[in-house]
């Protein structure tokens, strides 16, 4: 395998270090929330067989830590300013509230597992659109 092969299958990031697609962006925090999914499901199912506690009783939220920390990295390779402060309070923002907003109507029907993990990818793809194109169109405001 070239060089050129393996730059291609990997994500794409600007010369900032940015990743430079919104579905790259939306894909590798995906793939973040999946992988923290397992790693619950999988902590849920040795709590529910020792005998701890029932399974679907702990909070899906926590399937969102490996998306913060990729969102945490975005943000870091941003460039100091006040458009990437201003950005990452509305994403977090229109995240939580989108979020909690699905976890919420969930809850009455699903364990906290599933309701909280609904909030969690509702929260992570509207954090993710918002960040990336809110940046981009104040990059472009501001030129």
């Amino acid at each position: 395998m070239t060089q050129e092969q393996r730059k291609a299958r990997g994500l794409r990031r600007d010369a900032g270090g940015r990743l430079a697609t919104v579905g790259d962006l939306l894909g590798a925090a995906l793939a973040g929330l999946v992988v923290s999914g397992v790693v619950l499901l999988v902590f849920e199912a040795i709590m529910a067989l020792t005998g701890v506690g029932a399974f679907g009783e702990s909070n899906g939220w926590f399937a969102v830590i490996l998306p913060v920390w990729l969102f945490i990295e975005e943000f870091r390779a941003e460039a100091f300013g006040a458009p990437r402060i201003m950005v990452v309070v509305l994403a977090a923002g229109f995240g939580a509230a989108f979020g909690m907003t699905v976890a919420g109507l969930a809850a009455s029907v699903t364990p906290s597992l599933v309701s909280g993990a609904a909030g969690a990818a509702t929260a992570t793809v509207v954090y993710s659109l918002v960040w990336f194109y809110g940046l981009r169109w104040l990059s472009d405001r501001n030129g």
